[in-house]
């Protein structure tokens, strides 16, 4: 009973919580946006693609708190979550790359469930669909 009454806070907080990180990235990565660049050709990714990956940063993370969209977004977010862990962070003989990775795993994990079981009450998503 008190789990139900809860609920739906519970799953905004949890949005929210996972799109704050991206959003802060991607203003991060618009302030050190020549050495991030600098950073993904070195790693091998085209730095042309740095608007695009700023654009889902912080156009997921805001579209993620409204709950909008929900399970679209936590696909392209989770896509994104384990290509860059792979790309950027899977190094195994670098034990601080390799928690970067596990963290990447575990946020994509986060994204999947979000894919299976939508936003939750407290959304766009459930009141688009409620009219």
């Amino acid at each position: 009973m008190f789990m139900e009454k809860i609920e739906p806070i519970l799953e905004l907080a949890g949005r929210v919580l996972l799109a704050v990180l991206f959003i802060l990235a991607g203003f991060s990565k618009i302030s050190g946006f020549e050495g991030t660049q600098g950073y993904m050709e070195a790693m091998g990714v085209p730095g042309v693609l740095l608007p695009l990956v700023i654009l889902l940063e912080i156009g997921g993370g805001l579209l993620l708190i409204a709950g909008y969209k929900t399970k679209w977004i936590s696909l392209a977010l989770a896509g994104f979550c384990l290509l860059s862990g792979f790309i950027f962070h899977f190094q195994p003989e670098d034990q601080i790359q390799m928690i970067l990775f596990m963290k990447n795993i575990s946020i994509t994990g986060a994204f999947l469930l979000l894919v299976s079981k939508g936003s939750g009450k407290l959304s766009l998503d459930a009141r688009l669909n409620a009219a």
